[in-house]
């Protein structure tokens, strides 16, 4: 007895119409991750050991500013759905919920003030 239908098994969809595309989704940010970390690690330590107002026009400029976003963007976009694999697995309930709301939070919080103090070194470096 099959417990796929012929058309879910051609859409490539299981039970929860999401695990395919889940898989996806962690398979290509885990490997845009593989090529921004070496770009991140060269733009941060070509950064170390900079005064303050040379290390905001450095990241004001469009290569590590770009390279700095992508690297958080991507990375807590991975952060937020491997956590949600491991809430699923460990957490039932409430907890659940709660935990899954949690971590969605501080993904996204941790992604809008990455990008907006990259923004501010960008608009600083412009009024300079």
């Amino acid at each position: 007895m099959r417990f796929i239908t012929p058309r879910k098994a051609a859409a490539g969809l299981g039970s929860a119409h999401s695990g395919t595309m889940h898989h996806w989704a962690m398979t290509v940010t885990a490997c845009a991750l593989i090529l921004l970390t070496p770009a991140f690690l060269l733009v941060v330590g070509s950064a170390i050991g900079l005064p303050r107002e040379a290390v905001v026009v450095y990241f004001g400029r469009p290569y590590p500013g770009i390279v700095t976003a992508l690297f958080v963007i991507v990375g807590m976009v991975h952060f937020i759905k491997g956590t949600r694999i491991m809430i699923d697995d460990y957490f039932r309930g409430t907890a659940r919920k709660g935990a899954i709301i949690i971590s969605v939070i501080f993904g996204w919080a941790v992604i809008a003030v990455a990008v907006f103090a990259l923004a501010k070194m960008a608009f600083i470096t412009i009024a300079i």
